[in-house]
């Protein structure tokens, strides 16, 4: 399976009628692998600030999570595993893998929870494979 397909397939899927408002699967340098048509353009900055967190969890928390230009205020999460970002309605979820960050973005109706589910079951498997 491609990387474009784990996120049109996989991230992307509907879910009570509805689905992500955008997904990417990321290298940990910041290369793209796959990512949704709507998934913002991010800076270098943006994910090496995200990398720092999962190696020194709570950093991100007095700045913030920023995406796309889009500040999001961290909740808890996994420390070194999963970020988690909300901002109004909706926010981010970010499961680390071995080789990637597995990145979800989520409005109204999809819920945090299930956003969560979505992003974090594919990390799960794709750590399980090794990747």
């Amino acid at each position: 399976m491609s990387w474009q397909q784990y996120v049109d397939e996989h991230l992307m899927c509907d879910i009570d009628g509805n689905s992500l408002t955008a997904a990417a699967i990321i290298g940990h340098d910041g290369s793209v692998w796959a990512q949704s048509a709507t998934f913002p353009q991010f800076t270098t900055e943006e994910i090496t600030a995200v990398m720092k967190d999962f190696e020194e969890p709570g950093s991100l928390a007095p700045i913030g999570l920023h995406l796309g230009g889009v500040k999001y205020m961290v909740i808890q999460g996994e420390a070194g595993a999963v970020i988690r970002g909300k901002k109004g309605a909706g926010g981010v979820t970010i499961k680390k893998t071995s080789m990637a960050l597995i990145i979800g973005i989520y409005d109204e109706p999809l819920t945090p929870g299930q956003c969560n589910m979505i992003v974090e079951k594919l990390g799960d498997y794709l750590i399980e494979q090794g990747l």
